[in-house]
């Protein structure tokens, strides 16, 4: 009988989520992020909210249910440490929009794998960086165009994504009489730089001194 191997794509936003997990219970509630002021306990909290209170995560785009987002995440910022971790780990709720078929693996995966680095890079060896695979890579790659349209929004210079192994692409049009920035690296890192951590990103620019400038001042993030 002949032997079928499975090639199905793993499901790497479910992965990055359960790895997250693990970092969190290795480093405890009080360890840095970087996401600001956020300790790991209120970036789990995030999490959270994000995936299972859709009336509280509105806040994070209309100013006017910016209060009632901050009660809600001290709530459940207050559960006991590992109660909180396995509600992330657990995954959104079936009836919520992260629970509808395909939506977690596409929304989730930029999510997870930026806040497993802002544990892991805000630690005690921010320069260590672990083994992402080329298949997550390429799942990677494929994200920075969606991504990009929302953390390049306030860039006014070209940007595009020349990752080695994957290709070469345009994330944002140059406005005005602006050139084109070119973000050199892998996919990850390049996701983290236009996400707003390119502090940690291992990125090289390339462009005019002024295009790059003027990339560098830019607001970038959500």
């Amino acid at each position: 009988m002949e032997h079928r191997t499975d090639r199905r794509t793993p499901n790497f936003a479910q992965l990055e989520r359960a790895s997250l997990c693990d970092a969190f219970l290795e480093t405890g509630p009080d360890a840095a992020t970087l996401c600001g002021d956020w300790t790991t306990r209120d970036l789990a909290a995030h999490l959270v909210v994000r995936e299972g209170r859709p009336d509280a995560a509105a806040g994070m785009f209309l100013p006017l249910l910016s209060a009632h987002l901050e009660s809600v995440q001290r709530k459940v910022a207050a559960l006991p440490w590992e109660e909180l971790v396995d509600k992330v780990r657990s995954g959104p709720p079936r009836l919520g929009p992260f629970g509808l078929p395909g939506v977690d693996a596409k929304a989730n995966l930029s999510e997870f794998f930026i806040h497993h680095e802002d544990v892991l890079r805000a630690g005690d060896h921010p320069g260590i960086r672990r083994d992402v695979s080329q298949d997550e890579q390429a799942a990677l790659w494929e994200v920075l165009p969606r991504i990009g349209r929302l953390t390049l929004r306030n860039v006014r210079v070209g940007v595009v994504a020349d990752c080695p192994g994957h290709g070469r692409r345009s994330l944002r049009s140059p406005r005005d009489d602006h050139g084109s920035v070119v973000l050199t690296g892998a996919p990850g890192e390049v996701l983290l730089h236009i996400f707003g951590r390119a502090a940690v990103a291992d990125v090289q620019l390339d462009g005019s001194d002024t295009d790059v400038a003027a990339f560098r001042a830019a607001p970038l993030g959500f």
